[in-house]
């Protein structure tokens, strides 16, 4: 090969690899970064990478460190060595810990010692299971060790059915000790059975060590109280929701100061994430959802003085700013994700506001790939309001092409639609496949203000339908776009919006894919294991008559009563222990589909809950998805 040929092979060479786009496999190849903390000597960053082994069927992961400003990661062994362990005592004897303990009688043998062989579980009352696992009388509880011996497990919640951490998804930031080691702080919902599958409210408690005695320290707030922090002058501080039942309250910033509730963001028209103490004890800084991305946030703390409280937003663009892992100097560290690239870790400069990114876990993967095209849109509501819209372009797009276009169904229904990264609703893969994705921030969403957020509930076949065919007729005007192929897909409430729109969308779409969407109120009222939120967002039960907001939903919002009008192909997608919309839900909508005749295809996942987390079961998913998508638009 001479020089010539040498440079045009090198040429083609780039421009085929820069052709390369994100499919299924290379998104199930990329490392998953996860903040671990700043070292002691606050020198260091320590993260975890997990990378899917697909062969085996797992996670596996390598813990790294990496100079605070930047630099090569080292991989460590020794991280817990390497980190202030916020569970040791003030005075160094003592470490906090949480254990499953067994509570309640519930298998048969429970009851009936000689009956060894039985087979049944036996419940008097609710909250018998919770979103993928069946309570078996073990609760979690917080309790303490010494440090020189770890096995020596002291309860501070004997005989208490109650859980702490929360179940399903708490961890050791439900609890903490207090600045003079002789308090324990920790989060429960102590209420047991049917009443705390209507109840959301937690609260949190503080167990003194010397007299073994536990106080209730928010009694009078019905809704949730979470994430309990000391400041640095030890202000005991928590994000709080008011209304007990509803999930998606307005999560605001408490500080308790000389004994009084101090709300830092009442004022503000906005929901807290999570938020982190400044080393000075001044200011808090804080990550919220605004106008379809996550951004970050500080709020002053006045203490004694008159200086008003005053929250205003520090960054600004088309990224997420997530986990708030610690301060360097005048930086922040976080971590930030797009719809085109997975989580990794950034320096933001609270002075100069000007960033630095740390760790480039996936960037070999990326710098070969070509990427989405990102754009938001405001698109006008039939009710005269501005709603963003994600539109997310094909790599390589071609504005004189014509392309399949997906109407993307956000769940929750309030969960927040922005630059996020997932690996399974992967709005990159999509577009790689070459589809444009049309992503709106429908009524329900927050971000956009605490009405916007709330006008969802007791109306899901209402305006938000309005939303999502707004914003699927507004980008189809664009020349691009292929009108006789329009897809609609979403998962959880959205797979209740893809199966409520297949009753109304007036030949719009022509194909549907619904992932453990909520086809039939009524048995999803009587099947689900958090009934405080259908109560909330339902209206409350099909048998309530003299309820007129519950006998709305279950009479004009069930897509089960607009099943005549379904005319389209749909995949309908279901997890075997996903219990909070449980499998009844996605059976009866196959099963309707099929006996009337429609091109339908039911995908059935025995081992996964409301998520598809095995690595090989993640990509059978994402070709029966892409599949279907090919097969039917």
């Amino acid at each position: 090969m001479n020089y010539k040929q040498l440079i045009c092979f090198t040429l083609f060479f780039a421009m085929t690899n820069a052709q390369n786009v994100l499919t299924p496999e290379t998104l199930w190849s990329l490392g998953r970064l996860t903040p671990i903390g700043i070292s002691k000597d606050g020198k260091e960053i320590l993260y975890k990478v997990s990378t899917p082994d697909v062969g085996e069927n797992k996670m596996k992961s390598k813990t790294y460190a990496i100079p605070v400003q930047g630099g090569s990661p080292r991989e460590v062994t020794n991280a817990n060595e390497l980190l202030k362990d916020k569970n040791i005592s003030s005075d160094g004897q003592w470490k906090l810990t949480h254990q499953e303990v067994k509570i309640q009688k519930v298998h048969g043998k429970d009851f009936y010692p000689e009956l060894t062989k039985s087979n049944v579980q036996i419940y008097p009352s609710l909250d018998y299971r919770h979103w993928d696992t069946w309570n078996e009388g073990f609760f979690n509880h917080v309790g303490y060790v010494a440090v020189n011996d770890e096995k020596a497990f002291i309860d501070i919640m004997p005989n208490e059915a109650f859980h702490s951490p929360q179940k399903p998804f708490g961890g050791d930031e439900d609890y903490i000790w207090s600045p003079d080691g002789k308090k324990i702080i920790y989060v429960s919902k102590k209420k047991v059975g049917t009443q705390a599958a209507i109840s959301t409210n937690t609260d949190l408690y503080a167990y003194d060590i010397a007299t073994k005695t536990t106080e209730n320290l928010t009694p009078n707030n019905l809704g949730y109280d979470t994430h309990p922090v000391f400041s640095p002058q030890g202000n005991l501080t928590w994000l709080q929701m008011k209304r007990d039942g509803f999930e998606a309250d307005k999560n605001d910033i408490i500080v308790r100061f000389q004994n009084i509730d101090k709300n830092l963001t009442a004022g503000w028209d906005g929901t807290v994430d999570s938020f982190v103490w400044s080393a000075d004890g001044k200011k808090i800084y804080f990550t919220a959802p605004v106008g379809g991305t996550k951004q970050l946030f500080e709020v002053n703390f006045p203490g004694r003085t008159k200086i008003a409280i005053t929250v205003q937003q520090l960054t600004d663009g088309v990224w997420d700013v997530n986990d708030l892992v610690g301060f360097s100097g005048d930086a922040i560290i976080v971590s930030r994700t797009t719809m085109n690239q997975a989580k990794e870790l950034f320096s933001f400069d609270l002075k100069k506001k000007t960033w630095k990114q740390l760790t480039f876990v996936n960037q070999e993967v990326y710098q070969k790939l070509s990427l989405p095209t990102i754009e938001k849109r405001i698109v006008k509501t039939t009710d005269g309001k501005d709603m963003v819209v994600w539109v997310i372009l094909p790599p390589n797009f071609d504005k004189n092409k014509k392309y399949p276009t997906l109407l993307y169904c956000q769940g929750g229904p309030q969960g927040a639609l922005s630059q996020s990264y997932s690996y399974r609703w992967n709005f990159s893969l999509m577009a790689s496949q070459g589809y444009v994705v049309v992503a709106p921030n429908r009524r329900g969403m927050p971000g956009h203000g605490v009405a916007w957020n709330e006008q969802i509930s007791k109306d899901w076949g209402g305006q938000v339908m309005e939303d999502y065919l707004s914003a699927i007729d507004d980008v189809a005007k664009e020349s691009y776009v292929d009108t006789s192929r329009l897809g609609a897909v979403g998962a959880s409430y959205g797979g209740y919006s893809v199966f409520y729109l297949a009753g109304i969308h007036n030949k719009r779409f022509k194909s549907f894919i619904s992932h453990c969407g909520v086809f039939n109120l009524e048995s999803m009222y009587g099947t689900t294991e958090e009934v405080f939120f259908t109560n909330w967002d339902i209206g409350g039960a099909y048998w309530e008559k003299n309820n007129d907001a519950a006998q709305k939903s279950y009479a004009q919002f069930n897509p089960i009563k607009m099943v005549d009008k379904w005319d389209t192909p749909i995949l309908i997608i279901q997890g075997g222990k996903d219990y909070r919309v449980p499998i009844g839900q996605g059976q009866e909508a196959f099963q309707a589909a099929q006996l009337r005749g429609i091109k339908s295809k039911f995908v059935y996942f025995p081992e996964e809950n409301h998520w598809v987390v095995q690595p090989q079961n993640a990509l059978v998913w994402q070709r029966e998805f892409f599949g279907w998508l090919k097969e039917t638009l």
